[in-house]
């Protein structure tokens, strides 16, 4: 794979990744119809890391004070505010995918 393909893929990955369909499929499906082969599993991998690290860092101040409110809301038993609710709200969410996942 040459940089010209990597910056192809790239783009397919940032532009399909907030879709409703698969990213992942975009990367085996673009190079295959173009001729260019399978890019292999690590390259997926590798990119999609890049799409988990700028969504975090686009959330960065959120997840943040989500954090920050949460330990406060833990520390005074205010288990009523929204960071900490919100919090639990990920938390509970995350559950399902990491026990599906693994």
């Amino acid at each position: 794979m040459n940089i010209f393909q990597a910056v192809i893929l790239g783009m397919v990955q940032g532009l399909t990744e907030f879709l409703p369909i698969s990213s992942t499929a975009h990367l085996k499906i673009v190079p295959v119809a173009l001729g260019w082969g399978d890019p292999g599993v690590a390259f997926t991998a590798v990119i999609q890391l890049g799409s988990i690290f700028s969504v975090v860092w686009y959330f960065w101040q959120d997840l943040t004070k989500i954090a920050v409110g949460a330990y406060k809301s833990i520390v005074t038993s205010d288990y009523q505010s929204p960071d900490f609710r919100m919090a639990v709200g990920i938390g509970l969410g995350t559950i399902p995918i990491v026990f599906l996942g693994y």
